[in-house]
């Protein structure tokens, strides 16, 4: 399985669009209003500018067949250069899910962020009924280190959210 992560390109909005949408998609991005299309095309619009200038950055993963398919996203947010680290977010679409795209996306990731960015560290937040994540993240190496208790709704329950860091053993 060969995949890239890319840049953002007007061709997404669809995807983009179907995707931000998907209620099902709600709880973990914790989306709690529909994304216009008009919105969605702005964000494409300025997706050209840099981490240091927004504080987050979106790539799509795509396979590399000689006719890709976009297979999900992977976010990077919260991003704050003095203490050089990020938050994570991926989202592989149903379809392609349980296939290794989330694992190979996010060793693309690390190579973005510890050897070009020079990050210290990257974290993410993962919902205690979300396993799928939460073992996804801590085999790759986060370490859970916190849990904020009955943090997430979920209709008329409360979840509590994991908080995991993986840090650059090789920063410089």
């Amino acid at each position: 399985m060969n995949i890239r992560l890319r840049a953002l390109e007007k061709k997404d909005i669809d995807t983009l669009y179907n995707w931000e949408n998907d209620q099902e998609l709600w709880n973990v991005s914790c989306t709690t209003a529909p994304f216009s299309r008009y919105v969605l095309e702005q964000y494409i619009e300025n997706s050209h500018l840099d981490i240091y200038s927004q504080g987050q950055l979106r790539f799509m993963i795509e396979t590399t067949a000689k006719e890709p398919v976009t297979v999900g996203m992977v976010d990077l947010y919260s991003f704050e250069p003095f203490h050089m680290r990020a938050g994570v977010g991926i989202m592989i679409h149903r379809k392609y899910r349980q296939k290794g795209y989330a694992a190979k996306a996010l060793d693309l990731l690390f190579d973005y962020t510890f050897r070009f960015l020079n990050l210290k560290q990257l974290f993410c937040e993962v919902a205690d009924d979300n396993l799928i994540s939460l073992n996804l993240f801590t085999n790759k190496g986060f370490e859970i280190t916190g849990i904020r208790k009955a943090w997430l709704r979920r209709g008329n329950r409360w979840v509590d959210a994991h908080f995991l860091q993986l840090i650059n053993k090789n920063y410089q």
